[in-house]
Parts: C-alpha cells; sequence; structure tokens
C-alpha cells in the first residue's frame, strides 16, 4: 500500500530534503508552503502535489488538510517542518512579531494534528515535528524562536499520549544544518564532534525512520540530531 505523506514548509531546505526523501522512498507527498513558485518546483521536480499554504492560518490548514481527504483519500505521515524567525532584541520585538512565530512554529503544528486527526488515526500513521537545539539553549535576541521550538518539543510528547495507541508522534531537533549560501569554513565543520557540519539530507533520514512502521514502538520521544554539539564541553581559552 503507497502512504501519502504531507510535509511542510516543503519549498527549500530541510523541508525539501524531506519531502524528496519520503517520495524517493516510494510515498506520495504533499508539500505546502506559502512559496508558491518555489513550492511548485519542489513539487514538480520530485513528483509531488503542491499546495499552497499559510500554517500561521487556521483556514489555511484547514482547506489543507480538506484537500488531501479529497484527493489522496488518506494521510499515513504528517511532517510539521514549517517554520519561521524574527532575530530582534527584545525591547524591539513586537508583539505581532512575537506572535507571527508563535503561531508558524508552534500553534500551526497543534491546529494541523487537530485538523488531521481522523486521517491519521485511520492510517495507523505518525507525526514528525521538527523543532531545534534552540528549545534546550539559546543565542541573544531569539526569545520567540527559542519559546516555540521548546513548546514543539513539549507539544509533541503530549500528542503522542493524546494520539496513541493510534498515532505516534515523535520530534527531531536539528542542530547547525548548511541548507544555503556560501560552503561551511573549515571551522564549522571542525567545530562539530562528528567532523562536519549537518546536511538537509541528515534529517530527512531520521524522519524516514521515524515515520516508517518499522520504528513502530517509538513515540513521544526527541532526537537530538547536532552532530555532538550540545555534549561538547566548550571553555575559553
Amino acid at each position: 500500500m503507497t502512504r501519502i505523506a504531507l510535509v511542510t514548509g516543503a519549498a527549500h531546505g530541510i523541508g525539501r530534503a524531506i519531502a524528496t526523501r519520503l517520495a524517493r522512498d516510494g510515498a506520495v507527498v504533499v508539500i505546502a508552503d506559502r512559496d508558491a513558485a518555489a513550492g511548485a518546483a519542489t513539487a514538480a521536480a520530485i513528483g509531488a502535489r503542491f499546495v499552497a499554504a499559510d500554517i500561521s492560518r487556521e483556514e489555511d490548514i484547514s482547506g489543507l488538510i480538506a484537500s488531501i481527504a479529497a484527493t489522496e483519500g488518506r494521510l499515513d505521515t504528517l511532517v510539521c517542518n514549517a517554520g519561521t524567525n524574527i532575530k530582534k532584541p527584545i525591547a524591539a520585538l513586537s508583539l505581532t512579531e512575537w506572535n507571527l512565530v508563535i503561531a508558524t512554529n508552534l500553534t500551526s503544528t497543534f491546529l494541523l494534528a487537530r485538523a488531521a486527526e481522523a486521517l491519521l488515526r485511520a492510517a495507523k500513521g505518525s507525526i514528525v515535528t521538527i523543532a531545534s537545539t534552540r528549545a534546550h539553549m539559546s543565542e541573544p535576541d531569539t526569545e520567540a524562536y527559542a519559546a516555540s521550538k521548546g513548546g514543539l518539543v513539549a507539544l509533541t510528547h503530549a500528542l503522542a499520549i493524546s494520539l496513541g495507541p493510534d498515532v505516534r508522534v515523535n520530534c527531531v531537533s536539528p542542530g547547525w544544518i548548511h541548507v544555503r549560501g556560501a560552503e561551511p569554513r573549515a571551522d564549522e565543520h571542525t567545530f562539530h564532534p562528528v567532523g562536519r557540519v549537518g546536511r538537509a539530507e541528515d534529517i530527512a533520514g531520521l524522519v524516514a525512520f521515524l515515520s516508517d512502521p518499522e520504528a513502530g514502538f517509538i513515540t513521544g520521544a526527541e532526537f537530538i540530531a547536532d552532530g555532538g554539539t550540545t555534549k561538547k564541553m566548550i571553555y575559553p581559552d
């Protein structure tokens, strides 16, 4: 039986890599993104179906899941990947900006899970959320992003308990993943205990495993994929 997967924020970066991997593994993939041009290009490149959606908006999420129910008729895998960040000093961060980050990164996962619950239960499916090591560590001026990712880790285990045993829910927290721009510097590689910076394909492989029925005994868990950096002691010279 062909599995149906939905990946949000799949026009670029990690989301694109996840959608590409799931399609390569034989799933029928639906990708959602607010960037219509890039989303359509990604869908054409991997043989997926694209739905333009801003997942910070409840009405877009309702329409997205309704489209899957009408077109594919089932949903086996939901990957909540879409995210945004507004990096500003706390005094300069408006409530509107805070709410946008929380809505996109955290509230959207609640809304997606709620809207897709019946489809996922019927398929005995799974949800994979994409959080961040920023749930556990921070740099300055990232309060909204850190709060949203920390909330996503907690929401993951809450959903796992509420939706189990029908639906498994797990979280991947990437560290430093190089997805665009110039080639990484040498020190970006050597800083990581594994000897290299992360690639989007590293996250895609982990998501593919967690969404597969072979991972059927895993739920409510967070998997940190950061090349070991959060375990590395750092002292001044």
